[in-house]
């Protein structure tokens, strides 16, 4: 069967771009999947914080992040990961709004979930957040930002007393790892599915992990305002 020079440069151009789509969402989930597992590493040191050893744990777990020199490579590592995920989730985006530039007139019902619906939104309430975590501290300990007077920029134990002391951080804290919490039960679904790992064998069990890994990490997150506010 011969096809015409044009109908071969349109499926061409049809195959690189589905080529091009499928390549931005597995770069998104392999990004994603590798922040999920900081994020237990980070509410791990975090929860330091309700030791009630004075601070002692939790600066010397901050102090090994900040000074060993494997983890200060994982860190440049770890921006970008940030940096991939959220390129490449708003490509994702922008490209599948652009497959569908035209709102149906009579709205039907979809079996899409309503967590997918809104990824883009929650993840940009947590990109907010994060811009504002790295102000209060990552900008801070590298110098960029001043830090409060009378703490000193490496002691991230006063700094994180003096911010969750605050009921208006707290509550922003709060509505943030809800709204993360939302993120990661689809995005975890979503990132073994964009891989590969999407069969009806296992996909029950993905689920589940995907709920408990979200409940942990978001709610272990939120414990910590609410025990300065509230405890403490």
């Amino acid at each position: 069967m011969f096809f015409p020079i044009e109908t071969i440069r349109i499926m061409d151009s049809s195959a690189r771009t589905r080529f091009s789509s499928i390549t931005s969402k597995v770069i998104m989930a392999l990004a994603g999947l590798f922040l999920v597992t900081f994020l237990l590493v980070h509410l791990g040191i975090n929860l330091l914080l309700l030791a009630g050893d004075g601070g002692q744990s939790f600066t010397a777990a901050a102090g090994f992040m900040a000074t060993n020199p494997v983890i200060r490579i994982f860190e440049v590592v770890l921006f970008g990961g940030f940096l991939l995920h959220m390129v490449f989730g708003l490509i994702v985006t922008l490209r599948n709004r652009a497959s569908r530039p035209l709102r149906y007139q009579h709205k039907s019902r979809s079996e899409t979930s309503p967590l997918s619906k809104y990824m883009f939104h929650s993840g940009v309430v947590v990109f907010v957040f994060l811009i504002l975590h790295f102000i209060d501290f990552y900008f801070v300990k590298v110098g960029l930002v001043a830090p409060p007077s009378g703490i000193d920029r490496h002691d991230f134990y006063r700094r994180s007393i003096l911010l969750f002391s605050d009921k208006g951080y707290s509550a922003i804290y709060l509505v943030s790892f809800l709204f993360l919490g939302f993120h990661l039960n689809h995005a975890v679904q979503a990132a073994f599915q964009t891989i590969g790992v999407s069969h009806n064998k296992y996909i029950g069990t993905i689920k589940v992990v995907s709920i408990l890994y979200a409940i942990i990490v978001a709610g272990g997150f939120m414990v910590i305002p609410f025990w300065f506010i509230l405890v403490r």
